[in-house]
């Protein structure tokens, strides 16, 4: 075998890449693993007072056994190419190795070794269709240049009627941290509410990307400013969080090539919340400017996401599971033995406030419980990865922007809430239906 050849090996998805780039990846992978898992006994120290997440020196040498199988499944990411299925995978996939770690230190008593066995093969379950399944889809609706064009001035327009119909029923400057002392009264009409969520969620990203991809900074900055309006209106910490959060995924994917990107994304902001501990603790800096960044990355963004699935795997370990009832759809046609949603019924059951869940809480533990739990998964892992068909030919950097918020709701949502109510499945639509040879114009 030639030299040249011997540093090319085949990937899981057919192609090749250099053994130096792939492990190089595998690497960094491994760093954000122990970032994540050194986060969470942090997270214990600032946040044991809730009960819902702890650390002791006593569940150490357990924990550390379950990271080497956690390392293993990062090879899927180490060789798999990049695609929109790659980014939400990988979120999920931080997600369950922070419950794994977590679980090891939970006080509640349900059976943990069952639901970390059940959480690993989901997340395997889950990847598989949604990292390797990327075949194209043959486009037989696609815009003219034109007609895009129209369209990402009218997804602003929406955006804007969209806002302007939101304040008639509420607009509230409050601090980000007066927000909960509101939210419950909150009341939109439910295509209003839709509206919301679909275009702060899939359509107004869709249109930064657009913009940032064809160098219009202006309609750029307008985009991120129609985002920014809906805060006020909704009171959620995505929207008030959304416009730095693109902006810093444009400056990450402008620097580093798309996989390394999805990477950093969680591992850059996850660290810079652990080096913030270091001159707080030397009296550097005030407790209340550390806990702000702490509290609203490594604890709630990172953390909460897998606390909610230790508390979903508790309480349905004793309770009757939903057999998916919690969808409106077929609450409609059977009833549901719970008349509330599953976020109240948490927040009445555990004192956490409203616990909103990823797919593996909800489609998974929720419904169908931790036996059958990974089967619900590799449904939802092949509905997914039809967003990596529809978006085959868009630049990657594009699929990141625009699906950069859908990866944050992916972590705290179930699937058919993220599909409908949030604009994912729209999100599938407007990748089919976007003309290639113009995004691979701006992208050369």
């Amino acid at each position: 075998m030639k030299a040249a050849e011997r540093t090319l090996e085949p990937t899981a998805a057919c192609g090749l890449v250099s053994a130096s780039a792939w492990r190089g990846r595998l690497l960094l992978l491994w760093v954000h693993l122990f970032v994540c898992c050194l986060s969470l006994v942090y997270v214990a120290r600032f946040y044991g007072y809730t009960g819902a997440v702890a650390f002791t020196q006593a569940g150490l040498p357990t924990a550390t056994l379950v990271v080497p199988l956690l390392a293993a499944i990062a090879v899927f990411f180490a060789l798999a190419r990049f695609s929109f299925g790659y980014f939400v995978g990988f979120y999920l996939y931080t997600l369950v190795a922070g419950y794994a770690w977590l679980g090891v230190f939970s006080k509640f008593p349900y059976d943990r070794t069952l639901s970390l066995a059940s959480a690993i093969a989901s997340l395997i379950a889950f990847l598989v269709p949604v990292v390797f399944i990327t075949s194209p889809i043959k486009q037989f609706v696609v815009l003219s240049d034109a007609a895009a064009d129209a369209l990402r001035g009218a997804i602003l327009i929406f955006a804007a009627a969209t806002i302007a119909a939101g304040t008639t029923y509420n607009f509230r400057l409050a601090g980000i941290d007066s927000i909960y002392g509101f939210r419950h009264t909150l009341e939109f009409p439910a295509p209003l509410r839709y509206a919301i969520g679909i275009t702060s969620n899939a359509l107004l990203p869709y249109a930064f990307a657009s913009f940032v991809m064809s160098g219009e900074r202006l309609k750029a900055a307008v985009a991120l400013l129609l985002l920014l309006a809906f805060y006020p209106i909704t009171l959620t910490k995505l929207t008030f969080f959304a416009p730095p959060w693109l902006l810093f995924l444009a400056i990450v994917a402008r620097v580093f090539e798309p996989r390394a990107t999805i990477l950093l994304s969680l591992l850059l902001p996850i660290s810079a919340g652990l080096l913030l501990v270091i001159p707080y603790e030397l009296g550097a800096i005030p407790y209340e400017l550390f806990i702000k960044y702490f509290s609203a990355v490594n604890f709630r963004m990172i953390a909460v996401p897998s606390i909610a699935l230790d508390v979903y795997n508790d309480f349905f370990s004793t309770h009757q599971v939903t057999h998916f009832c919690q969808i409106n759809l077929i609450k409609s046609l059977v009833g549901c033995t719970y008349s509330d949603p599953l976020s109240v019924l948490m927040s009445k059951n555990y004192e956490l406030g409203n616990l909103n869940a990823s797919l593996f809480a909800t489609e998974g533990i929720a419904s169908v419980g931790p036996l059958a739990a990974p089967l619900a998964a590799a449904v939802c892992g092949l509905v997914v990865s039809f967003g990596n068909r529809t978006s085959v030919g868009l630049p990657p950097k594009f699929i990141i922007l625009s699906g950069g918020l859908l990866s944050q709701v992916f972590l705290n949502v179930p699937l058919t809430t993220t599909l409908v109510s949030n604009g994912a499945l729209l999100s599938f639509v407007l990748w089919y239906v976007t003309p290639r040879p113009v995004f691979t114009a701006w992208s050369d």
